[in-house]
């Protein structure tokens, strides 16, 4: 009897230790995760619904562009969710110039605008911003209006660039902000030159260049990673005999079919 009652106090002290070893495991992992939240949330979701193909174009004038010697505006926004047409909106927008195949880290744009609704706290996880800080902010009608001229006649560059267009489509009637740039989507550029990853999100992208992510779904930080990645690519896609503006165009416009193709597998 007396040796039955040391058992059990044994096995009730492994399983007491067993339990706080599990509860320990949980809790560090949740802190983990937390410190490094930009690195397990998913990434947005592919929008091929903008057809980056269908812009005015003079075919003879984008070929005689070389990639390497034009203006690019790499740009980002942060919204309120995924539905701009189901009355999502805009909260940040960020942007980088890049000039002759550099990056011009020092001539940027960066604004919070005020949605005129409130921020899901489904979309705050993301990117950190809350109802009380774009309670003073001005609305897109202004922000739009100063990304512009900070745009001037720049090509637009842009990850996944679909969902950011639609959201600046739709706010043109508004705030008369038109953005009738050219528009590169480094998504399907991606898809372009690595087509037998399956992996195109800006973090595995940024992974495989070697390029050290800073400001992770803040729209300025994304912008700046991902005019770091489309330099890369300029360097990648001239190795493909790929060396203007319309070549780039229509390799990145063949790639929303492939696309479209491999996510049904």
């Amino acid at each position: 009897m007396f040796a039955g009652n040391i058992w059990a106090g044994v096995w009730v002290g492994l399983f007491i230790v067993l339990v706080q070893a599990v509860v320990w495991r949980v809790v560090s992992r949740g802190f983990a995760a937390h410190e490094h939240d930009h690195r397990v949330l998913p990434a947005r979701p592919e929008f091929f619904d903008f057809d980056l193909f269908d812009q005015p174009m003079n075919v003879e004038e984008l070929d005689g562009m070389p990639l390497k010697t034009l203006s690019f505006t790499v740009f980002d926004t942060e919204t309120t969710g995924l539905r701009p047409s189901a009355g999502d909106e805009m909260i940040s927008i960020g942007g980088v110039r890049i000039a002759h195949n550099e990056v011009l880290s020092e001539v940027t744009f960066s604004r919070l605008i005020n949605p005129g609704r409130s921020i899901p706290k489904e979309s705050i996880r993301f990117h950190g911003i809350t109802d009380i800080m774009v309670a003073a902010e001005p609305p897109a009608t202004e922000v739009l209006h100063q990304f512009r001229e900070f745009v001037e006649d720049s090509v637009l560059i842009a990850h996944n660039a679909a969902f950011d267009m639609k959201f600046l489509k739709l706010k043109e009637a508004e705030t008369g902000a038109v953005f009738n740039n050219i528009v590169l989507d480094t998504l399907l550029l991606s898809v372009f030159l690595d087509n037998d990853e399956s992996e195109h999100s800006l973090d595995a992208i940024a992974e495989r260049y070697g390029i050290e992510i800073e400001g992770r779904h803040t729209a300025l930080g994304d912008s700046l990673v991902t005019a770091k990645v489309f330099t890369q690519m300029l360097d990648r896609l001239e190795a493909r005999g790929i060396t203007t503006l319309y070549q780039a165009l229509r390799a990145a416009n063949k790639m929303v079919h492939v696309r479209k193709m491999q996510q049904r597998f």
